[in-house]
Parts: C-alpha cells; sequence; structure tokens
C-alpha cells in the first residue's frame, strides 16, 4: 500500500476528510456531519498518517481487545505512539500485512468513531451498521 491507496479509502466514507493540524507531514482523517442550517459539529479523528513512503504508518482505533489479539498477531501492529494505546494502534504499511486487512481496519476504526456520535449525525452520514444491527434484535 502507498500514500495515495491510504487516502483513497480514508476519503471514501461518507464524511470524511483530510486534515493537517500537526503540519504538512502527517494527515489527519476527520469525520464530520452537518445539521440542518448548515451547522458544522466537531470532526471526529478516525485515522492519522506519515504519509511518507519511506516511513509509512497509520494510527487507527480499535476495540480494546481485538487491539491486542492484532499486536500479538501481526508484529507490524502496535499501540499508537503518542495516542491511548488501549484503543488505538501503529499500523506498519510496509507491504508485510494484505490491503484489504488495512482497508478493514481503516473502516472498523471509522465505524468506532461514527458510532460514538449522535443518532442524527450517524443517520446524517448515511451510517446504518447499528441501525440496521438493532432492527435484526426488535
Amino acid at each position: 500500500m502507498d500514500p495515495d491507496a491510504l487516502r483513497k479509502i480514508c476519503l471514501s466514507f461518507p464524511g470524511a476528510f483530510e486534515d493537517y493540524p500537526f503540519g504538512p507531514e502527517t494527515a489527519v482523517f476527520k469525520v464530520r456531519a452537518s445539521v440542518a442550517g448548515g451547522a458544522r459539529h466537531e470532526a471526529k479523528l478516525f485515522a492519522l498518517s506519515s504519509m511518507d513512503a519511506s516511513d509509512f504508518y497509520v494510527n487507527l482505533k480499535c476495540e480494546p481487545t481485538l487491539a491486542v489479539q492484532l499486536r500479538a498477531a501481526h508484529p507490524e501492529i502496535t499501540g499508537a505512539w503518542h495516542m491511548n494505546k488501549t484503543h488505538w494502534n501503529g499500523v506498519r504499511l510496509d507491504g508485510t500485512l494484505p490491503y484489504d486487512m488495512v482497508r478493514d481496519m481503516v473502516e472498523d476504526s471509522y465505524d468506532l468513531v461514527v458510532a460514538g456520535l449522535s443518532r442524527k449525525q450517524q443517520e446524517q452520514l448515511g451510517w446504518a451498521r447499528l441501525a440496521g444491527n438493532r432492527g435484526e434484535h426488535l
């Protein structure tokens, strides 16, 4: 995987955008929903990457139990540097991990962040993962 492929994955999700609050060397991918009247909510981070092909990594949010399992199984996955290591993995993108696995981890990170948004924001983003699960259990 290269930086352009990661960027394409991250920006493929509804409400996702790229920002550089820490300078030009660190891409931060966030999600934000708008509300009626054009008001905007605070954006939430779901991926942070060096975007440097020579030191290419991405930090992704992860469910804590799964984070521990992924770290145990893959030396390319560690606790994310400068982030809460209980909830964030650092993933080295040197080509060792399969593309589909990285894409799934990015999607899981996005889903975890969107799950923390209000129901109205989730609906606005067209995010139905939780809503679909609720309907199955009723």
